[in-house]
């Protein structure tokens, strides 16, 4: 008599033990070109197949199919063998046993070159079959369309994601192909080879087992959604797409970019290579355009660097003043198309930030906003389409090496994003939020006459920037464009310090003094901006005094403190935003110094009284959108 006391864990552990069985290898002949003699085709997706299949009869390739797509391979005029002819066992079941069979697996399977499997392959009537051409059964797409539990369980394919481990197992002599952009590349090396390579046979294997393990994912994700569970696995299977010269540093190599396997990625590049920054900032930068379009219906623009914007806009007229500091004349300013218009001003809330952006517009680029940009220093553009005027001036930037994306414009990225971050995988829902005017409903202050329709499409200039800004973020806006965005900061209030001083470069920019600097004939465009903003900074050094007065016919006389301060007390109408809620009222007390007639953030704070009560002591109106954005 024996007493056992098993832990659940000592149980698995034997349990294991037990039944693990490694198998060893079957051995046989290896070679390099298999010739393909025998092909079975059975695909949902008969995108070119008909051409690829006359090919391979063409090489006197015997073919096996099933049902729809032996119809349309007999329609085309081939010859084709019903896999139930073949295997001498008629399709049964609603279709639901077509494949599953010996003559179909073994032949598949079996192993050339060992004298074993070739004689139980004789003696049962197994001929080889080299390559299996198929589609999986359309279940993520039968479950998009809605289907009901019943129609999404018969969607379930079975015989061929069978055919697929089996072929993609036996990957040494036998060729799996899975998708129609598979069939010149082995055209080709059927040409070139008299049969499919081992290194062909090897890559087209392991994306199968990736294709297997995505389906059988797609379908236990879903199973279990069924049943409110929590998910028992994620898989996200990954292709890449093409290299990336590094990551975000020269020595973080490799580097790639990759799509999800059976989607594409979010834009097309028309010229240049992105490197891994480029691609950040780009796919950022295109969704806040995309959304500032559809909230504001107008034009947008954004100027991005380093994943946050230096500026964004929307199409609004330009004032005289404004043309003089953004040095546009008031003729080319009324010729500014729409789009132009944007870039325009998304590039002048901080030039000196934007040096180097990578631009986003909402709309397709005209010869006008080329021309802006072409004039500029600047990495890329991503945008929904191009003129072929502006797309040839694009091109011929930087040398040729300009970036130019064509954004897919109705790019499905997926409800829930993930993030890998030290070997752990972060999911989340994504910030499918587009701010709007009904955000701005609740005006927390008195003055509610004051949030007329131009401060509302401020607001949410303002706050759809932030919404793709690095958190901590604030930012100002007037007229529809940004005029100081303060990202990554910490503390709130120096998230506030940071934008308001740069509220305060865009102000004094257009203060007389600046305006009436003398440049000398050739200094370049970006080194006005960057003497203009250091006038206004007035820290030079000895030694920096020196290089920035060579760059005037006469020296400038200094921009006193008393007449910035007498220049910035005329501010006004600027709106601040802030991506949560402002924890203090200092916040407040120090946007007051830049203009801020209007304010909007989340509210939600136990502090929420005290900022309100801030608000309306500097005759400020202020929104509460109940939305926080932060952003990482």
């Amino acid at each position: 008599f024996f007493q056992l006391l098993f832990t659940e864990s000592s149980v698995t552990s034997v349990l294991y033990k037990t039944m693990a069985h490694i198998l060893s290898a079957v051995a046989g002949s290896q070679q390099d070109v298999v010739p393909t003699t025998r092909a079975l085709i059975s695909v949902s997706d008969k995108s070119g197949i008909v051409d690829f299949c006359k090919f391979l009869a063409s090489k006197n390739v015997h073919l096996l199919s099933t049902g729809g797509t032996a119809k349309a391979l007999r329609e085309a005029g081939l010859e084709v063998m019903d896999v139930s002819e073949y295997t001498a066992s008629p399709e049964c079941l609603d279709g639901r046993v077509k494949t599953l069979h010996p003559k179909i697996h073994g032949g598949i399977l079996g192993v050339r070159g060992n004298k074993d499997h070739e004689a139980q392959m004789e003696e049962q009537g197994i001929g080889k079959i080299d390559m299996t051409i198929l589609n999986l059964y359309p279940f993520e797409q039968t479950v998009k369309g809605g289907g009901d539990f019943s129609q999404c369980i018969e969607n379930i394919d079975i015989g061929g994601p069978s055919m697929l481990r089996s072929t993609a197992k036996n990957h040494a002599a036998t060729t799996i192909v899975t998708s129609p952009d598979q069939y010149d590349e082995v055209t080709k090396c059927i040409e070139e080879n008299g049969g499919t390579t081992l290194a062909l046979r090897k890559r087209f294997a392991a994306r199968a087992f990736s294709l297997s393990a995505a389906y059988d994912s797609a379908i236990a994700n879903w199973f279990t959604n069924q049943l409110g569970e929590e998910k028992p696995v994620t898989t996200r299977v990954y292709k890449p797409e093409y290299p990336l010269k590094y990551g975000c540093n020269p020595h973080q190599k490799p580097a790639g970019i990759s799509s999800v396997l059976n989607s594409k990625l979010p834009f097309e590049v028309l010229n240049g290579v992105p490197g891994y920054i480029n691609l950040l900032d780009a796919c950022n930068a295109w969704q806040l355009v995309k959304e500032l379009r559809e909230a504001t219906g107008l034009a947008a623009a954004a100027s991005f660097k380093h994943v946050s914007p230096a500026g964004a806009a929307v199409a609004v007229p330009l004032s005289d003043v404004e043309c003089a500091a953004y040095e546009v004349t008031p003729e080319a300013a009324k010729a500014l198309t729409p789009v132009a218009l944007a870039y325009l001003r998304a590039r002048n809330a901080d030039p000196m930030c934007s040096f180097g952006d990578f631009a986003a517009v909402s709309d397709i680029v005209d010869e006008a906003t080329a021309l802006i940009l072409k004039k500029e220093v600047s990495d890329g553009i991503i945008a929904p389409g191009y003129t072929p005027e502006a797309l040839a001036l694009l091109k011929s930037k930087k040398g040729g090496k300009f970036i130019v994306l064509e954004a897919t414009t109705d790019y499905d990225p997926g409800e829930i994003e993930y993030r890998e971050v030290y070997g752990m995988t972060f999911a989340q829902k994504r910030n499918d939020v587009v701010i709007t005017k009904d955000h701005m409903s609740q005006i927390a202050t008195a003055k509610k006459e004051a949030v007329t329709d131009s401060v509302v499409r401020d607001m949410i200039v303002a706050s759809i920037c932030i919404k793709y800004t690095q958190s901590n973020s604030v930012g100002f806006a007037k007229d529809g464009m940004m005029v100081g965005v303060g990202a990554g900061q910490q503390s709130r209030v120096d998230c506030v310090k940071l934008a308001g001083n740069k509220v305060k470069t865009w102000y004094l920019r257009q203060h007389e003094k600046v305006l009436g600097l003398k440049f000398k004939a050739g200094v370049k465009r970006q080194d006005r901006v960057n003497a203009r903003v250091r006038y206004i900074e007035g820290d030079l050094t000895p030694e920096e005094r020196i290089r920035w007065e060579v760059q005037f016919e006469e020296v400038p006389e200094p921009l006193t403190t008393e007449e910035k301060n007498e220049f910035m007390n005329k501010a006004e109408g600027i709106t601040i935003s802030s991506d949560a809620f402002f924890p203090f009222r200092d916040s407040i007390d120090h946007a007051s110094k830049y203009g801020v007639s209007y304010i909007v953030q989340p509210g939600g704070s136990v502090q929420d009284p005290q900022v309100t009560a801030a608000a309306e002591e500097y005759g400020m109106a202020m929104c509460f959108t109940g939305v926080r954005l932060f952003h990482h």
